[in-house]
């Protein structure tokens, strides 16, 4: 239990550098070292049965970090492979809360490749995992996730009823109870963030504006990555209004040698797309120029 414990420790300290922004291959990599250390520890020795699921818990959290690292990183087939494995292990291990995590996972991993139905099917399978009908908290989670593929489908008062539900329910949680370190980042900040997402998705962009608002505000100062995340979505839901002007000084400092997160990956794509529709703009607007002059610096650097 002493290495279990160890490993859980190094799972936890994994999970800070994601919200820190130290993602990538070199998370991937490290979390599926991990994963492996967990399944020869189960041919050390003499261990419980206790010992040998948390073990086997423990390899599903590290492949799981390493499939939401290939995730964030757009790398599907990596992704769809370390999900596989995951599920594998979680299932063996027993674990609802697991489960439900790779889930949201494979959600997301549905809609980054625009399948819509399975994306939305394993939406729903996190939600009906049992963990959502004992805890309020994951409920809430799982239904804002849920929330997110409908608004994405077109299922505007789905979306809304569902994200409405998550809200409810995140207020019916018992925040003083322990739950594992993957859950930390979900938090009224995070919820504003998946609320913006649906709001903007239906076309709500002044709602979705006010929702970035408030998780900026509420997020955390480590967590670098989400700032980074949120505040191009904050960009996008300002020229979604016409207030073009106020989105490239929202987004210009994403461009900046200072910022504390180089963007890749999800929020590196996005970064493409606010720059896609900035330039649907007149071509002459002194912010435009401004933005294409200090993209057009960044890119030399790199």
């Amino acid at each position: 239990m002493s290495d279990a414990d160890r490993l859980a420790r190094n799972f936890a300290d994994l999970v800070q550098d994601d919200h820190e922004g130290r993602t990538g291959i070199r998370l991937e990599t490290r979390a599926l070292a991990h994963a492996q250390h967990a399944l020869d520890l189960q041919a050390v020795g003499q261990a419980s049965t206790r010992v040998r699921h948390r073990l086997y818990y423990l390899a599903a959290a590290f492949t799981g970090t390493a499939l939401w690292a290939a995730v964030e990183a757009q790398e599907p087939q990596r992704a769809q492979k370390h999900l596989n494995k995951a599920m594998t292990l979680a299932g063996m291990a027993g674990s609802s809360e697991m489960q439900m995590r790779l889930w949201g996972h494979a959600s997301l991993l549905a809609l980054q490749q625009q399948r819509m139905h399975d994306a939305l099917a394993a939406a729903e399978a996190g939600r009906r995992a049992h963990v959502c009908r004992s805890d309020a908290f994951y409920r809430s989670l799982a239904s804002a996730r849920l929330a997110g593929i409908l608004s994405a489908m077109g299922e505007k008062t789905a979306a809304l009823r569902t994200l409405d539900h998550a809200e409810k329910t995140y207020d019916r949680a018992d925040m003083g109870e322990q739950r594992p370190a993957w859950m930390s980042f979900y938090d009224r900040a995070e919820l504003n963030g998946l609320a913006a997402l649906v709001m903007g998705r239906i076309g709500r962009h002044d709602e979705a504006e006010a929702r970035l608002y408030r998780t900026l505000a509420l997020l955390r100062p480590d967590f670098h990555r989400n700032r980074a995340y949120y505040t191009i979505h904050l960009a996008l839901a300002q020229l979604a209004q016409g207030e073009g002007d106020q989105a490239v000084n929202t987004a210009l400092p994403l461009l900046s040698k200072g910022s504390a997160t180089p963007l890749a990956g999800r929020s590196q794509s996005l970064l493409h797309q606010f720059d896609r529709d900035l330039r649907k703009l007149p071509p002459g607007a002194g912010f435009v120029i401004e933005w294409q002059d200090r993209l057009a610096e960044g890119e030399k650097e790199l």
